[in-house]
């Protein structure tokens, strides 16, 4: 399947599931979990220009964002190194792995309200898959578990994950920093290039 038509047929299959059962979490989470196996079960569709680690920080590109802000599909993209601040997403969300390999290690409030890892660190491989729900904690810390190559993972969002209003947490305090993620790139790639109606 050509990069673009992969893509496409994510996107679309997406957008039938999002107005087939609305907001409802748990029904959203159930129907997009194979369709993100099946985007990162072969590494064939992502633009090159989406796949580019900067020497300095990860990078999030914006592979289509749903225009009624109901769902965003995001490249993550780790140089060897890199890894995010303890953050939360506010919306559910579905983490893919696609290439190398990423660690997530989840956080929580102690009983003094500071900020403390939870549970043992989770590594994802290629067709791996990490469920992220508000409802059930969605606090984490991401990084690339490869120390001399680039791990890419793909992320799909209940909203718009570049602009939503969401946390950094600073880990053995209470302290909490607001923060809006943004996206990488300036263009988004086009879905239709290559693909047959």
């Amino acid at each position: 399947m050509a990069e673009e038509g992969r893509l496409l047929g994510f996107v679309r299959a997406m957008t039938c599931l999002v107005q087939v059962v609305g907001a409802d979490e748990a029904q959203l989470l159930a129907g997009a979990a194979p369709l993100m196996r099946a985007l990162v079960a072969q590494d064939d569709w992502l633009p090159e220009a989406m796949a580019q680690p900067h020497p300095q920080h990860y990078q999030q590109h914006l592979l289509y964002g749903d225009p009624l802000d109901r769902f965003s599909l995001v490249s993550f993209v780790w140089g060897p190194g890199q890894q995010t601040p303890v953050h939360d997403h506010t919306v559910w969300g579905i983490v893919a792995m696609l290439r190398g390999r990423e660690c997530s290690q989840r956080f929580g409030r102690d009983a003094d309200g500071r900020i403390a890892a939870q549970g043992e660190e989770h590594a994802l491989a290629p067709g791996e898959l990490e469920i992220l729900s508000p409802a059930q904690g969605d606090v984490h810390q991401v990084r690339n578990a490869l120390p001399d190559r680039t791990s890419i993972s793909i992320h799909l969002y209940g909203g718009n994950i570049g602009r939503i209003a969401r946390h950094v947490f600073v880990p053995g305090t209470g302290e909490t920093k607001p923060f809006v993620s943004r996206y990488s790139n300036a263009l988004v790639p086009n879905l239709w290039a290559g693909a047959s109606a």
